[in-house]
């Protein structure tokens, strides 16, 4: 079988990777640059974790770890930080415990830090506000770049064509052709459209349902003397506050991302992220985090994601053509999960499986 997969980032490669150790051949289009700077892949790295809001997400992570694990053997290495996850409760009843319930409604384990054990773990939080810190070993870092670049040079060696600055117009789903903005039309048995926030761009009667957003995150250096806390804490997410905290681990920087941020936008519509929306930013992590002005902007990075209104995740057969898309920024940790199902359906036929697994209302 060929197969054309428009969109190389996470789920776009993890499809290519899939097919590839399967046989088939595969060509992989991306409109930019590999990583692209706008999608996630671009990022230098993201959260990978158990915990969830959507309980069905949080039992189809065994699979995505066991997916990851599998291409670590492929590449030789692994570019994963594993130095676990921590939610934060600032007070009864926030995100921060509401994912801990989600983790325990479904059986898996974590540990429960009360304030005063959990400011001696971690001496950045803030002890006027911390109540409780739960804290599970499984998931930490993904480093997205390092990822992007070594399954690039995977496929490239398995005689996977990728073409970059392959800038798709127009889709035949019936026939499975594309045609690229330079008029050339590619032709393969099936095409797979991985194209996170430009999905909507190449059918615009899915702009309602798969909306893009502009979002952006700041990396920052910590005061010198928490410098080493940091090095050794844990990604974060379900905070009580609105947004996420990724540690300085392995190169990378620290980085928090705050949900204010997300803004609908064409993914083609240029936008800064200015110092004032970068202060903005770290002051929305002041009731988390003890001293947050003294840590120092270093850098921002402007992100395009695609999100449904319920934040799960959505599949279309149409004809020979299958259009995935991991939603809401969620989409990076279950990229090579997704591209061995979407690998499933391909071979298979059965659109309504994948359908079912991506959606994980279950």
């Amino acid at each position: 079988m060929h197969v054309i997969v428009v969109g190389a980032g996470i789920s776009g490669l993890s499809t290519a990777w899939a097919m590839t150790k399967r046989g088939h051949r595969v060509t992989l289009l991306e409109r930019d640059v590999l990583p692209n700077p706008l999608a996630a892949s671009g990022d230098q790295h993201r959260i990978t974790r158990r915990a969830y809001r959507q309980r069905g997400y949080a039992t189809r992570m065994t699979e995505s770890f066991a997916a990851w694990n599998e291409l670590w053997a492929d590449l030789g290495r692994e570019h994963m930080a594993r130095v676990g996850v921590s939610s934060v409760s600032l007070k009864q009843g926030d995100r921060g415990q509401d994912y801990a319930e989600g983790l325990a409604a479904v059986g898996f384990s974590f540990e429960t830090l009360r304030a005063d054990a959990a400011i001696k773990r971690y001496p950045f939080l803030n002890p006027e506000h911390v109540r409780e810190v739960y804290y599970s070993r499984e998931g930490g870092a993904l480093l997205c770049q390092r990822i992007a670049v070594d399954m690039a040079a995977w496929l490239q060696a398995k005689n996977v064509a990728i073409r970059t600055h392959a800038v798709v117009e127009a889709i035949d789903t019936e026939g499975a052709s594309v045609t690229l903005r330079s008029g050339e039309t590619l032709s393969a048995d099936s095409v797979v459209v991985t194209a996170g926030a430009w999905a909507s761009v190449l059918f615009p009667d899915l702009a309602s349902t798969l909306v893009s957003h502009r979002t952006g995150v700041i990396f920052l250096e910590p005061p010198s003397d928490l410098r080493t806390a940091w090095s050794r804490a844990p990604a974060m997410a379900g905070l009580g506050v609105e947004g996420y905290v990724l540690p300085p681990v392995d190169g990378t920087q620290l980085k928090f991302g705050a949900s204010f941020t997300r803004i609908p936008w064409h993914p083609d519509e240029p936008f800064e992220f200015d110092r004032s929306t970068a202060l903005k930013v770290r002051e929305v992590f002041a009731p988390l985090f003890a001293r947050i002005g003294e840590y120092r902007i270093v850098g921002t990075r402007r992100c395009v994601y695609t999100f449904t209104e319920d934040l799960h995740f959505f599949a279309e057969r149409r004809g020979a053509t299958w259009i995935v898309s991991a939603c809401s920024g969620h989409g990076y940790k279950f990229g090579t999960a997704v591209g061995r199902r979407v690998a499933d359906a391909l071979e298979t036929g059965d659109d309504r499986t994948l359908v079912e697994w991506l959606a994980a209302r279950d």
